[in-house]
């Protein structure tokens, strides 16, 4: 279940375990509530997450192209060596910050 917290201008969207095919739709209406405020600073806590389909990285990619359009700083925390490797491959890590769980 996504959870949005909202502490010192920042907005931090806790993702659930999954993002795939079944519930992506569901996910980016939930996260459409804090897209809307502008000009964002928006950090997506993935420590739960340990499954991510290519629609969960097409939901990722919107996600960032909206926050940067509104001048605002994306960034996704918490992200287990497996998601990673996916984003590496995928070259999100080149164009926005991806930061690995500690191990």
């Amino acid at each position: 279940m996504t959870q949005i917290i909202k502490e010192n201008g920042k907005t931090i969207i806790k993702t659930g375990q999954r993002i795939d095919t079944m519930n992506a739709p569901e996910f980016e209406k939930e996260i459409q509530p804090a897209l809307a405020d502008g000009g964002v600073d928006l950090e997506m806590d993935c420590s739960e997450l340990n499954y991510m389909a290519s629609s969960g990285l097409r939901i990722i990619q919107k996600t960032m192209r909206t926050v940067m359009q509104q001048r605002g700083q994306f960034k996704m925390t918490n992200v287990n060596a497996e998601i990673y490797k996916v984003l590496a491959m995928t070259g999100f890590t080149k164009f926005m910050k991806v930061e690995k769980k500690a191990e």
